[in-house]
Protein backbone atom coordinates (compact mmCIF):
# COMPACT_ATOMS: atom_id res chain seq x y z
CA UNK A 1 0.00 0.00 0.00
CA UNK A 2 1.28 3.33 -0.90
CA UNK A 3 1.79 5.73 1.44
CA UNK A 4 2.19 9.83 1.93
CA UNK A 5 5.36 9.97 4.17
CA UNK A 6 5.51 12.53 6.90
CA UNK A 7 8.65 13.85 6.03
CA UNK A 8 7.36 15.33 2.69
CA UNK A 9 7.26 19.04 4.07
CA UNK A 10 10.89 18.82 5.08
CA UNK A 11 11.80 17.20 1.36
CA UNK A 12 9.51 20.80 -0.01
CA UNK A 13 11.44 23.20 2.00
CA UNK A 14 14.74 21.85 0.97
CA UNK A 15 13.30 21.84 -2.41
CA UNK A 16 11.75 25.37 -2.21
CA UNK A 17 15.15 27.12 -1.03
CA UNK A 18 17.29 25.23 -3.84
CA UNK A 19 14.55 27.03 -6.47
CA UNK A 20 14.54 30.44 -4.64
CA UNK A 21 18.27 30.79 -4.43
CA UNK A 22 19.82 33.31 -6.89
CA UNK A 23 21.18 32.33 -10.11
CA UNK A 24 24.56 31.84 -9.51
CA UNK A 25 24.32 29.92 -7.04
CA UNK A 26 23.33 27.20 -8.82
CA UNK A 27 26.98 27.11 -10.05
CA UNK A 28 28.40 24.52 -7.77
CA UNK A 29 24.75 22.67 -8.38
CA UNK A 30 25.01 21.95 -11.66
CA UNK A 31 29.12 21.74 -12.15
CA UNK A 32 29.46 19.00 -9.27
CA UNK A 33 26.50 17.30 -10.25
CA UNK A 34 27.28 13.33 -11.56
CA UNK A 35 25.15 10.78 -13.23
CA UNK A 36 25.65 6.90 -13.73
CA UNK A 37 23.56 4.15 -15.30
CA UNK A 38 23.92 1.04 -13.09
CA UNK A 39 22.87 -2.21 -14.87
CA UNK A 40 22.24 -5.12 -13.48
CA UNK A 41 22.13 -8.26 -15.69
CA UNK A 42 20.70 -11.08 -12.71
CA UNK A 43 20.11 -14.68 -12.77
CA UNK A 44 18.74 -16.22 -9.95
CA UNK A 45 18.49 -20.46 -8.95
CA UNK A 46 17.13 -21.42 -5.49
CA UNK A 47 16.92 -25.28 -5.44
CA UNK A 48 14.63 -26.09 -2.01
CA UNK A 49 15.14 -29.74 -2.90
CA UNK A 50 11.83 -31.14 -3.55
CA UNK A 51 10.11 -28.88 -0.54
CA UNK A 52 7.17 -27.87 -2.76
CA UNK A 53 5.87 -23.87 -2.18
CA UNK A 54 2.33 -22.66 -2.09
CA UNK A 55 1.81 -23.09 -5.68
CA UNK A 56 3.76 -26.33 -5.73
CA UNK A 57 7.33 -25.01 -7.14
CA UNK A 58 10.39 -26.34 -5.70
CA UNK A 59 13.09 -24.29 -7.28
CA UNK A 60 13.31 -20.71 -8.26
CA UNK A 61 14.32 -19.88 -11.72
CA UNK A 62 14.00 -16.06 -12.91
CA UNK A 63 16.56 -14.05 -15.05
CA UNK A 64 16.41 -10.15 -15.38
CA UNK A 65 17.77 -7.19 -15.96
CA UNK A 66 17.93 -4.30 -13.78
CA UNK A 67 18.76 -0.64 -14.47
CA UNK A 68 19.60 2.29 -11.89
CA UNK A 69 19.73 5.73 -12.92
CA UNK A 70 21.52 7.38 -10.58
CA UNK A 71 21.55 11.59 -10.64
CA UNK A 72 22.88 13.17 -7.71
CA UNK A 73 23.51 16.97 -7.99
CA UNK A 74 26.53 19.40 -6.21
CA UNK A 75 25.19 22.46 -3.63
CA UNK A 76 24.35 25.45 -3.94
CA UNK A 77 26.78 28.58 -3.15
CA UNK A 78 26.15 30.22 0.01
CA UNK A 79 26.36 29.34 3.93
CA UNK A 80 23.54 27.03 3.29
CA UNK A 81 23.94 24.65 0.27
CA UNK A 82 21.00 23.21 -1.18
CA UNK A 83 20.51 20.21 -3.88
CA UNK A 84 19.03 17.37 -4.99
CA UNK A 85 19.21 13.81 -5.84
CA UNK A 86 17.04 11.37 -7.97
CA UNK A 87 17.21 7.41 -8.45
CA UNK A 88 15.17 5.99 -10.69
CA UNK A 89 15.08 1.95 -10.93
CA UNK A 90 13.61 -0.72 -13.88
CA UNK A 91 13.82 -4.22 -13.43
CA UNK A 92 12.41 -6.28 -16.67
CA UNK A 93 12.13 -9.72 -16.65
CA UNK A 94 14.34 -11.64 -19.04
CA UNK A 95 13.22 -15.48 -17.91
CA UNK A 96 11.14 -17.46 -15.11
CA UNK A 97 7.61 -17.44 -15.82
CA UNK A 98 4.87 -19.50 -14.68
CA UNK A 99 5.84 -22.67 -12.83
CA UNK A 100 9.46 -20.67 -12.12
CA UNK A 101 8.72 -18.28 -9.35
CA UNK A 102 7.98 -18.71 -6.22
CA UNK A 103 7.03 -15.62 -3.72
CA UNK A 104 8.56 -12.27 -4.67
CA UNK A 105 11.93 -12.68 -4.44
CA UNK A 106 13.53 -11.30 -7.91
CA UNK A 107 10.16 -9.93 -8.98
CA UNK A 108 6.45 -9.14 -7.82
CA UNK A 109 3.77 -11.30 -8.15
CA UNK A 110 1.53 -10.56 -10.76
CA UNK A 111 -2.31 -11.10 -10.54
CA UNK A 112 -2.35 -14.51 -11.39
CA UNK A 113 0.63 -15.48 -8.43
CA UNK A 114 3.29 -15.75 -11.56
CA UNK A 115 5.97 -12.84 -11.54
CA UNK A 116 5.43 -9.49 -13.36
CA UNK A 117 7.08 -8.69 -16.80
CA UNK A 118 8.94 -5.17 -15.05
CA UNK A 119 8.55 -3.14 -12.06
CA UNK A 120 9.72 0.38 -11.73
CA UNK A 121 10.24 3.17 -8.65
CA UNK A 122 11.47 6.31 -8.69
CA UNK A 123 13.15 8.03 -5.57
CA UNK A 124 13.65 11.87 -4.69
CA UNK A 125 16.24 12.90 -1.85
CA UNK A 126 16.50 16.36 -0.90
CA UNK A 127 19.58 18.01 0.30
CA UNK A 128 20.93 20.32 2.42
CA UNK A 129 24.97 20.82 4.00
CA UNK A 130 26.22 23.52 6.60
CA UNK A 131 30.01 23.04 6.81
CA UNK A 132 30.58 19.19 7.50
CA UNK A 133 26.82 18.98 8.53
CA UNK A 134 24.59 17.75 5.56
CA UNK A 135 21.22 16.82 5.79
CA UNK A 136 19.02 14.03 3.44
CA UNK A 137 15.43 13.58 3.01
CA UNK A 138 13.52 11.41 0.90
CA UNK A 139 14.91 8.53 -0.30
CA UNK A 140 17.80 6.87 1.48
CA UNK A 141 19.90 3.53 1.16
CA UNK A 142 21.43 3.54 4.70
CA UNK A 143 24.37 1.35 5.31
CA UNK A 144 24.78 1.64 9.35
CA UNK A 145 25.28 -1.18 11.98
CA UNK A 146 21.36 -0.88 12.88
CA UNK A 147 19.76 -0.22 9.48
CA UNK A 148 21.37 -1.89 6.26
CA UNK A 149 19.66 -1.74 2.97
CA UNK A 150 19.49 -4.74 1.44
CA UNK A 151 21.42 -4.75 -2.44
CA UNK A 152 21.01 -9.24 -2.88
CA UNK A 153 18.49 -8.95 -5.72
CA UNK A 154 18.01 -7.17 -9.16
CA UNK A 155 17.17 -4.10 -7.69
CA UNK A 156 18.05 -2.72 -4.31
CA UNK A 157 15.63 -1.68 -0.92
CA UNK A 158 14.71 1.69 -0.54
CA UNK A 159 14.15 3.65 2.71
CA UNK A 160 12.36 6.70 2.56
CA UNK A 161 12.69 9.21 5.73
CA UNK A 162 15.15 11.85 6.99
CA UNK A 163 19.46 11.32 8.29
CA UNK A 164 21.31 14.10 9.06
CA UNK A 165 25.17 13.68 9.35
CA UNK A 166 27.58 15.51 10.85
CA UNK A 167 31.75 15.92 11.43
CA UNK A 168 32.39 17.73 14.32
CA UNK A 169 36.19 16.88 14.29
CA UNK A 170 37.93 14.83 11.82
CA UNK A 171 38.04 11.58 13.90
CA UNK A 172 34.59 11.81 14.59
CA UNK A 173 30.96 10.76 12.84
CA UNK A 174 27.50 11.78 13.90
CA UNK A 175 25.08 9.69 12.71
CA UNK A 176 20.67 10.47 13.38
CA UNK A 177 17.66 10.27 11.91
CA UNK A 178 14.48 8.33 11.51
CA UNK A 179 12.38 5.85 8.82
CA UNK A 180 8.74 5.66 8.07
CA UNK A 181 8.20 3.89 5.15
CA UNK A 182 10.48 1.57 3.08
CA UNK A 183 10.19 -0.39 -0.58
CA UNK A 184 11.27 -4.07 -0.71
CA UNK A 185 13.63 -5.22 -2.88
CA UNK A 186 11.01 -6.54 -5.25
CA UNK A 187 8.24 -4.33 -4.77
CA UNK A 188 6.85 -0.73 -6.36
CA UNK A 189 4.98 -0.17 -3.29
CA UNK A 190 6.21 1.56 0.02
CA UNK A 191 5.29 0.06 3.11
CA UNK A 192 5.47 0.58 6.85
CA UNK A 193 7.73 -1.59 8.78
CA UNK A 194 7.83 -4.14 10.96
CA UNK A 195 10.38 -7.63 11.96
CA UNK A 196 10.04 -10.46 10.67
CA UNK A 197 6.28 -12.16 11.27
CA UNK A 198 5.61 -8.72 11.95
CA UNK A 199 1.89 -8.36 11.01
CA UNK A 200 1.04 -5.00 12.11
CA UNK A 201 3.00 -1.69 10.69
CA UNK A 202 5.22 0.75 12.46
CA UNK A 203 6.00 4.18 10.38
CA UNK A 204 8.82 4.83 13.30
CA UNK A 205 12.05 3.90 12.83
CA UNK A 206 14.59 6.31 14.90
CA UNK A 207 18.29 6.09 15.40
CA UNK A 208 21.63 7.83 16.00
CA UNK A 209 25.33 7.12 16.47
CA UNK A 210 28.63 7.76 16.47
CA UNK A 211 31.90 6.51 14.65
CA UNK A 212 34.84 7.61 16.31
CA UNK A 213 38.39 6.71 15.15
CA UNK A 214 40.49 6.78 18.75
CA UNK A 215 43.82 6.30 16.19
CA UNK A 216 44.60 4.81 13.21
CA UNK A 217 43.99 1.44 13.60
CA UNK A 218 41.18 1.56 16.17
CA UNK A 219 37.55 2.41 15.48
CA UNK A 220 34.70 2.80 18.01
CA UNK A 221 30.75 2.57 17.68
CA UNK A 222 27.93 2.99 19.54
CA UNK A 223 24.28 2.69 17.85
CA UNK A 224 21.00 3.33 19.34
CA UNK A 225 17.57 2.55 17.71
CA UNK A 226 13.77 1.85 18.14
CA UNK A 227 11.24 0.48 15.78
CA UNK A 228 8.27 2.17 17.76
CA UNK A 229 5.74 -0.85 19.55
CA UNK A 230 8.93 -3.37 18.34
CA UNK A 231 12.11 -3.01 19.95
CA UNK A 232 14.80 -0.91 21.53
CA UNK A 233 18.44 -1.89 20.41
CA UNK A 234 21.53 -0.98 21.26
CA UNK A 235 24.93 -1.44 19.18
CA UNK A 236 28.77 -1.50 20.61
CA UNK A 237 31.58 -2.06 17.97
CA UNK A 238 35.29 -2.12 17.90
CA UNK A 239 37.38 -2.30 15.08
CA UNK A 240 41.15 -3.03 15.23
CA UNK A 241 43.84 -3.48 12.44
CA UNK A 242 46.83 -4.56 13.55
CA UNK A 243 49.69 -4.27 11.39
CA UNK A 244 52.23 -7.39 11.72
CA UNK A 245 54.70 -6.29 9.04
CA UNK A 246 54.89 -5.00 5.45
CA UNK A 247 52.14 -6.77 3.44
CA UNK A 248 50.50 -8.57 6.88
CA UNK A 249 47.66 -7.61 8.71
CA UNK A 250 45.55 -9.19 11.62
CA UNK A 251 41.85 -7.04 12.01
CA UNK A 252 39.62 -7.91 14.98
CA UNK A 253 36.05 -7.14 14.39
CA UNK A 254 33.66 -7.10 17.99
CA UNK A 255 29.94 -6.52 17.49
CA UNK A 256 27.04 -6.33 20.77
CA UNK A 257 23.87 -6.12 20.62
CA UNK A 258 20.98 -5.47 22.83
CA UNK A 259 17.49 -5.74 21.67
CA UNK A 260 14.59 -5.36 24.09
CA UNK A 261 10.84 -5.26 23.60
CA UNK A 262 9.27 -1.84 23.25
CA UNK A 263 5.68 -0.53 23.18
CA UNK A 264 3.23 -3.19 22.27
CA UNK A 265 5.32 -5.97 21.87
CA UNK A 266 5.87 -5.62 25.58
CA UNK A 267 2.16 -6.83 25.80
CA UNK A 268 0.72 -9.81 25.72
CA UNK A 269 -2.52 -7.66 23.68
CA UNK A 270 0.02 -6.42 21.32
CA UNK A 271 1.66 -9.81 20.88
CA UNK A 272 -1.85 -10.73 19.95
CA UNK A 273 -2.80 -7.96 17.30
CA UNK A 274 0.27 -8.84 15.26
CA UNK A 275 3.23 -6.55 17.10
CA UNK A 276 5.28 -10.10 17.34
CA UNK A 277 8.37 -11.82 16.19
CA UNK A 278 8.69 -14.69 14.57
CA UNK A 279 10.69 -17.76 16.14
CA UNK A 280 11.18 -19.13 19.37
CA UNK A 281 10.93 -16.94 22.53
CA UNK A 282 10.79 -17.54 26.03
CA UNK A 283 7.64 -15.55 25.30
CA UNK A 284 6.38 -16.10 22.22
CA UNK A 285 6.55 -13.58 19.99
CA UNK A 286 8.46 -11.19 21.88
CA UNK A 287 11.93 -9.60 21.69
CA UNK A 288 14.61 -10.15 24.50
CA UNK A 289 18.18 -10.55 23.16
CA UNK A 290 21.61 -10.17 23.14
CA UNK A 291 23.98 -11.50 20.32
CA UNK A 292 27.54 -11.32 20.00
CA UNK A 293 30.20 -11.57 16.97
CA UNK A 294 34.03 -12.08 17.10
CA UNK A 295 35.46 -11.56 13.57
CA UNK A 296 39.38 -12.42 13.17
CA UNK A 297 41.01 -11.59 9.26
CA UNK A 298 44.24 -12.22 8.34
CA UNK A 299 45.71 -10.57 5.42
CA UNK A 300 48.72 -11.45 3.48
CA UNK A 301 49.77 -10.56 0.10
CA UNK A 302 46.75 -11.56 -1.96
CA UNK A 303 45.42 -14.17 0.93
CA UNK A 304 42.92 -13.33 3.32
CA UNK A 305 41.90 -15.83 6.37
CA UNK A 306 38.95 -15.00 8.51
CA UNK A 307 37.62 -16.96 11.54
CA UNK A 308 35.22 -16.40 13.83
CA UNK A 309 32.58 -17.14 16.33
CA UNK A 310 28.78 -15.72 17.01
CA UNK A 311 26.29 -15.92 20.06
CA UNK A 312 22.48 -15.57 19.83
CA UNK A 313 21.06 -15.38 23.42
CA UNK A 314 18.22 -18.12 24.08
CA UNK A 315 15.16 -15.22 24.96
CA UNK A 316 14.39 -14.41 20.94
CA UNK A 317 15.54 -14.53 17.62
CA UNK A 318 18.16 -11.50 16.81
CA UNK A 319 16.27 -9.39 15.31
CA UNK A 320 16.28 -5.68 13.21
CA UNK A 321 14.27 -3.87 10.45
CA UNK A 322 11.89 -6.20 8.53
CA UNK A 323 9.22 -5.52 6.24
CA UNK A 324 8.33 -9.17 6.77
CA UNK A 325 4.72 -9.28 5.97
CA UNK A 326 3.05 -5.20 5.42
CA UNK A 327 3.15 -5.33 1.36
CA UNK A 328 3.66 -7.47 -2.11
CA UNK A 329 7.22 -7.66 -2.84
CA UNK A 330 8.84 -6.71 0.75
CA UNK A 331 10.34 -9.52 1.65
CA UNK A 332 14.05 -9.70 1.96
CA UNK A 333 16.27 -7.61 4.48
CA UNK A 334 20.00 -7.65 5.69
CA UNK A 335 21.27 -7.20 9.28
CA UNK A 336 24.66 -6.66 10.27
CA UNK A 337 25.77 -9.84 11.65
CA UNK A 338 28.88 -11.35 10.03
CA UNK A 339 26.58 -14.54 9.71
CA UNK A 340 24.32 -12.80 7.16
CA UNK A 341 24.92 -14.94 4.32
CA UNK A 342 23.21 -15.92 1.43
CA UNK A 343 20.70 -18.46 2.32
CA UNK A 344 20.76 -18.47 5.81
CA UNK A 345 21.72 -15.52 8.60
CA UNK A 346 22.30 -18.10 11.87
CA UNK A 347 20.02 -15.22 14.18
CA UNK A 348 18.17 -18.00 15.53
CA UNK A 349 17.50 -17.97 19.32
CA UNK A 350 20.43 -20.34 21.26
CA UNK A 351 22.28 -20.47 18.30
CA UNK A 352 26.09 -20.65 18.17
CA UNK A 353 27.44 -20.08 14.82
CA UNK A 354 31.41 -21.03 14.26
CA UNK A 355 32.26 -19.71 10.64
CA UNK A 356 35.70 -19.65 8.67
CA UNK A 357 36.74 -17.89 5.16
CA UNK A 358 39.60 -18.03 2.90
CA UNK A 359 40.02 -14.96 -0.25
CA UNK A 360 42.60 -14.82 -2.48
CA UNK A 361 42.77 -11.24 -4.89
CA UNK A 362 44.56 -12.41 -8.14
CA UNK A 363 46.71 -9.23 -8.34
CA UNK A 364 48.97 -10.74 -6.15
CA UNK A 365 49.77 -13.08 -9.38
CA UNK A 366 49.98 -10.84 -11.87
CA UNK A 367 45.89 -10.98 -12.67
CA UNK A 368 44.15 -7.94 -11.31
CA UNK A 369 40.69 -8.13 -10.97
CA UNK A 370 39.84 -11.49 -10.39
CA UNK A 371 38.79 -12.80 -6.65
CA UNK A 372 37.58 -15.63 -5.63
CA UNK A 373 36.26 -16.85 -1.91
CA UNK A 374 34.99 -19.23 0.17
CA UNK A 375 33.28 -19.96 3.51
CA UNK A 376 31.70 -22.22 5.62
CA UNK A 377 28.80 -21.90 8.84
CA UNK A 378 28.07 -24.08 10.91
CA UNK A 379 24.94 -23.19 13.22
CA UNK A 380 24.26 -25.20 16.72
CA UNK A 381 22.13 -25.07 19.95
CA UNK A 382 18.80 -23.70 17.49
CA UNK A 383 16.16 -23.86 20.24
CA UNK A 384 12.85 -25.08 18.26
CA UNK A 385 9.40 -25.21 20.50
CA UNK A 386 8.63 -28.48 21.63
CA UNK A 387 11.37 -30.05 19.57
CA UNK A 388 15.43 -31.08 20.21
CA UNK A 389 18.08 -28.17 19.56
CA UNK A 390 18.63 -28.00 15.86
CA UNK A 391 22.06 -27.65 13.37
CA UNK A 392 22.56 -25.91 10.27
CA UNK A 393 25.61 -25.14 8.04
CA UNK A 394 25.75 -22.89 5.01
CA UNK A 395 28.85 -23.48 2.20
CA UNK A 396 29.25 -20.38 0.18
CA UNK A 397 31.53 -19.65 -3.10
CA UNK A 398 32.21 -16.87 -4.58
CA UNK A 399 33.86 -15.73 -7.94
CA UNK A 400 34.59 -11.80 -9.26
CA UNK A 401 35.49 -10.64 -12.34
CA UNK A 402 36.02 -6.80 -13.04
CA UNK A 403 37.77 -6.63 -17.15
CA UNK A 404 40.55 -4.27 -16.48
CA UNK A 405 40.91 -2.56 -19.91
CA UNK A 406 39.75 -2.68 -23.75
CA UNK A 407 36.24 -2.08 -25.13
CA UNK A 408 34.62 -3.86 -21.97
CA UNK A 409 36.91 -1.89 -19.01
CA UNK A 410 34.31 -1.85 -16.16
CA UNK A 411 32.51 -5.00 -16.62
CA UNK A 412 32.00 -7.34 -13.94
CA UNK A 413 30.89 -10.69 -13.71
CA UNK A 414 30.36 -12.54 -10.58
CA UNK A 415 29.34 -16.37 -9.70
CA UNK A 416 27.75 -17.02 -6.08
CA UNK A 417 27.29 -20.20 -5.36
CA UNK A 418 25.69 -21.23 -1.58
CA UNK A 419 24.07 -24.76 -0.27
CA UNK A 420 22.34 -24.60 2.81
CA UNK A 421 21.55 -27.66 5.18
CA UNK A 422 19.11 -26.62 8.29
CA UNK A 423 17.72 -29.23 10.79
CA UNK A 424 15.09 -26.36 10.72
CA UNK A 425 11.69 -27.84 9.05
CA UNK A 426 10.95 -23.85 7.33
CA UNK A 427 14.54 -23.96 5.67
CA UNK A 428 15.88 -27.59 5.33
CA UNK A 429 18.09 -28.10 2.37
CA UNK A 430 18.80 -25.23 -0.47
CA UNK A 431 21.09 -24.99 -3.15
CA UNK A 432 21.73 -21.40 -4.85
CA UNK A 433 23.22 -19.94 -7.86
CA UNK A 434 23.65 -16.31 -8.55
CA UNK A 435 24.92 -14.89 -12.22
CA UNK A 436 25.21 -11.49 -11.93
CA UNK A 437 26.95 -9.03 -14.82
CA UNK A 438 27.42 -5.24 -14.33
CA UNK A 439 28.28 -2.13 -15.55
CA UNK A 440 28.40 1.26 -14.49
CA UNK A 441 27.80 3.32 -17.58
CA UNK A 442 29.12 7.15 -16.32
CA UNK A 443 26.62 10.18 -17.81
CA UNK A 444 28.53 13.06 -17.09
Amino acid sequence: MTKISPVNPLMLCAIGGLLAGPGTAFADFLADSQGNLNVRNFYFNNDYRNQPGPQGQSKIREWGNGFMLDLKSGYTEGTLGFGLDALGTLGVRLDGGAGNHRGSSMFPDDSDGNAVHEFSRLGVTAKVKLSKTELKVGTLLPKLPILVANDGRLLPQLFEGAMLTSKPLDSLTLVGGRINEATGRASTNRSGLAVAGGRRESNNFSFAGADYQLSKPLLLQYYHAKLENYYDQDFLGLVHTFPIAEGQTFKTDLRYFRTRAEGKNDTAQGRAAGYTLSGFGETPGRIDNDTWAAIFTYNVGGHSLTGGYQRVSSGSNFTQLNQASTGEGAAGSSTYLPTDRFVSSFLRAGEDTVFGMYSYNFVASGFPGLTASMGYYRGTHIIQSGAQDAQEWERDIIVDYVIQSGSFKGLGLGLKNAMLRSGVPSDGAQDQTRLVMSYTLPLF
